[in-house]
């Protein structure tokens, strides 16, 4: 974060990094800004959940044991990155299209890769996105 000057930086167990509070993790942060937003938008947290998840469907962080974690990104980009919007390094790999993106990263405790797919709308091309990814990296177990 402090390299590009990220404004925030943040993980799926719930830890967040902001700029502007000298980079350390807060969780009062977000915390504040949800209820700024409960406030404001009068709608409940359900409500709210359930607008970003119909805007944004996502996966749930999926776990995959592997031993060369490194072989697994590589062929990730291989597969993804030629038709890909963006393709980032900064955290694992992160491969950008039009109309959904993935993150695929090592694991720093464990023999594992982690995967987290995001669309814009579009459920069923999360299931399937979900599922081709899934079956790539399970091949990549031999």
């Amino acid at each position: 974060m402090r390299d590009v000057h990220a404004l925030y930086g943040g993980e799926m167990s719930a830890h967040h990094y902001f700029r502007d509070f000298a980079y350390c993790d807060s969780g009062m942060i977000p915390w504040l800004v949800i209820w700024e937003l409960l406030s404001t938008s009068q709608k409940s947290l359900r409500g709210l959940l359930a607008d970003a998840r119909a805007r944004f469907p996502s996966s749930v962080e999926m776990n995959f044991t592997l031993q060369d974690a490194g072989a697994c990104l590589t062929r990730a980009k291989e597969v993804y990155g030629a038709t890909a919007l963006l393709v980032d390094d900064l955290d694992g790999v992160s491969i950008g299209h039009e109309d959904w993106r993935m993150n695929l990263r090592k694991s720093n405790t464990e023999p594992l890769v982690r995967l987290n797919i995001e669309t814009c709308s579009a459920p069923n091309l999360l299931r399937d996105k979900t599922d081709e990814l899934s079956e790539l990296i399970k091949g990549l177990r031999a």
